[in-house]
């Protein structure tokens, strides 16, 4: 990669994404990092617990129990490459956190499809859309 701008992917998400959008973001800020910040449904229901386990709440998902999390696409400049000391470094550990507490951490909130693919669950969801003509992700012909 040399002293060039990269962008990388987990591999266990798929979504529609406009990675032009991500690069003209990434480029707008000037910080080292951008990743993706995906919105999700929270499946379960919530239990609001005390510190001895106490069960305080119990009440079904709602539309205020979304969390924002890392959609798995991002930018980043080769100084990233200075927060890993080998190839054992979690990522998401010393190098990201690092990031987010200087300020080199920067959100590109993506508010379209995505589906991470974790599960048998999953995979079967994302290939009914795909065998259906539903895939929100294929955009080429």
């Amino acid at each position: 990669m040399g002293n060039e701008s990269f962008m990388l992917t987990y591999g266990d998400g798929v979504c529609d994404v406009d990675m032009r959008e991500i690069e003209k973001f990434h480029r707008s800020h000037g910080k080292i990092g951008t990743i993706t910040a995906i919105n999700v449904d929270q499946r379960f229901g919530v239990l609001d617990l005390d510190d001895d386990g106490t069960i305080q709440a119990f009440r079904e998902k709602n539309e205020m129990d979304k969390s924002v999390i890392n959609g798995g696409y991002m930018m980043f400049e080769p100084q990233v490459f200075d927060l890993l000391s080998d190839d054992s470094t979690v990522f998401e550990k010393y190098p990201m956190e690092t990031l987010a507490k200087t300020g080199q951490l920067m959100a590109y909130r993506h508010e379209g499809f995505w589906q991470c693919m974790d599960t048998q669950r999953d995979k079967n969801l994302l290939e009914s859309l795909w065998a259906t003509g539903k895939a929100p992700w294929k955009k080429w012909e």
